[in-house]
């Protein structure tokens, strides 16, 4: 009796309590809500369009501009197992990364100055809000006449779609920095530069991550819109080929290559965002 008593013991320690246990598998769930409730929104809208042929009765014209997701599930991969797409898929990346890159560099340098400088935000204020209500398809002619139709009036328009919500949302994080530590960092003798980089920039990482998630989202579309319109190569070239031949799969399956694309990138921002983001401190209830 004695030794199975030692040997409860240790098992009784070592078991978690069920209000813990309970606790735990919320924790888990509240962790994963988000993604699991995202796909489970894509997999019921992926069924509900590959049903749609069995319930719904569709003229025969109708029916050969329609496909369903299995369709373009199959020509995705046979267009990457022949490789067809990897070169047109390669102009489109490096469009939309050369322009994205440039829009972050002059979007974040230019945000961080003119909201730190009353006389440069008077100075740049008109430019900004004039370019960024102005179409960028206004442009378009003009971009293609001075850069031709190769890769730079691609990057060009990416850059120049993308620059504009990323500056004005740092610009607005850079305004509201907190004025009570900047004061405090001040009386401890920090210059211009430090204060922006132990107070002002921090502050405003919500914004500027904000900015670079709808930068993306303009980048992608500046991509599309020079391939549609201005361009010889290139994924939103293969699409306007094959929509010009009536495959409204191969469309299907660009257009999916882009949003994943768009997914991908929103995912690593919304990422670095939780990195960066936990040096902010939690305010309690009572705050």
């Amino acid at each position: 009796m004695t030794e199975i008593n030692r040997l409860e013991v240790p098992f009784a320690q070592t078991a978690a309590p069920p209000q813990e246990r309970a606790t735990s598998a919320a924790g888990a769930w509240r962790r994963i809500e988000p993604t699991a409730l995202g796909i489970s929104g894509i997999v019921t809208l992926l069924l509900l369009w590959e049903a749609v042929p069995h319930l719904v009765t569709m003229k025969a014209g109708t029916r050969l501009f329609f496909t369903p997701p299995s369709e373009v599930a199959v020509t995705l991969w046979q267009l990457f197992a022949t490789g067809t797409i990897w070169g047109p898929l390669g102009v489109s990346a490096a469009g939309f990364a050369v322009g994205l890159g440039i829009a972050v560099a002059v979007g974040l340098t230019l945000g961080i100055l003119v909201g730190r400088s009353e006389t440069l935000n008077a100075l740049f204020d008109p430019f900004v809000t004039a370019f960024n209500a102005t179409p960028r398809l206004v442009f378009l002619p003009l971009v293609l006449l001075w850069f031709g139709l190769g890769l730079w009036s691609k990057v060009v328009i990416v850059a120049f779609g993308a620059v504009f919500p990323l500056l004005i949302n740092t610009h607005e994080g850079i305004r509201n920095a907190d004025k009570l530590l900047i004061n405090v960092v001040r009386s401890f003798g920090a210059k211009e530069r430090d204060v922006i980089r132990l107070v002002v920039v921090p502050n405003a990482l919500p914004y500027i991550m904000t900015g670079l998630r709808l930068a993306i989202g303009r980048a992608v579309l500046g991509v599309v819109v020079s391939e549609f319109f201005g361009s010889n190569e290139g994924l939103g070239v293969m699409m306007v080929q094959a929509a010009s031949q009536y495959k409204v799969n191969i469309v299907f399956a660009g257009m999916i290559v882009f949003m994943a694309l768009s997914l991908g990138m929103t995912g690593v921002v919304k990422a670095l965002e939780r990195r960066f983001g936990r040096w902010r401190p939690q305010r309690t209830a009572g705050e």
